[in-house]
């Protein structure tokens, strides 16, 4: 059997999708474990783009400024429940570092200044989130529907959410590699 690259359901580890993950939101995608104990698990996916308008009250969209926000599905979860991923530590009293220059939180005035201003810090608003009761993603994982890798912020933020499944598998190297060539439509094989 091969080793299973990092092999430690932690908050802060990416959980990308094996092959054998056909259908539904999960094809493909690679979720930020977000937190994970004894109690459950939940996380946040991070490519699987959403084109949305936000409500007036939290945004006109002629007045975004920065060019660092962008809008993803975030989990089959209380899809109307948006999280925020960012990059900035000015509110430590309001958020969660996940992993290094990555935290989850923030308030509507945070994300408001964070919108206009054109220096801001990077945004994902991810509408939803994935859950799991206790020990659930543990079988997920030992069935082969994840893979582990150590996330990281510039994954997150400046990876081509369309392309960050296959760049992660190459990065695991060996079998992990050849996956990444697998084609989404397997009848054009």
């Amino acid at each position: 059997m091969d080793s299973i690259p990092y092999s430690h359901l932690e908050k802060g580890t990416f959980l990308v999708a094996s092959p054998d993950v056909q259908t539904g939101m999960f094809f493909r995608s690679v979720l930020l474990l977000c937190e994970h104990s004894p109690n459950g698990s939940f996380g946040i996916v991070i490519n699987k783009t959403l084109d949305l308008e936000l409500p007036e009250e939290i945004l006109s969209i002629d007045q975004l400024a920065n060019p660092r926000v962008g809008i993803r599905a975030g989990g089959p979860v209380q899809t109307n429940q948006m999280m925020l991923l960012h990059s900035s530590e000015k509110i430590p009293e309001q958020t969660i570092e996940i992993c290094e220059g990555v935290f989850l939180g923030g308030d509507l005035q945070f994300l408001q200044e964070a919108l206009l201003s054109h220096d801001g810090p990077n945004i994902r608003l991810c509408f939803g989130y994935a859950g799991w009761q206790a020990g659930q993603l543990e079988r997920e994982f030992l069935d082969g529907g994840w893979y582990l890798w150590p996330s990281s912020a510039k994954h997150i933020f400046d990876t081509e959410p369309d392309k960050i499944w296959q760049i992660l598998l190459r990065e695991m190297g060996g079998k992990y590699a050849t996956l990444s060539m697998i084609p989404e439509d397997l009848s054009l094989n």
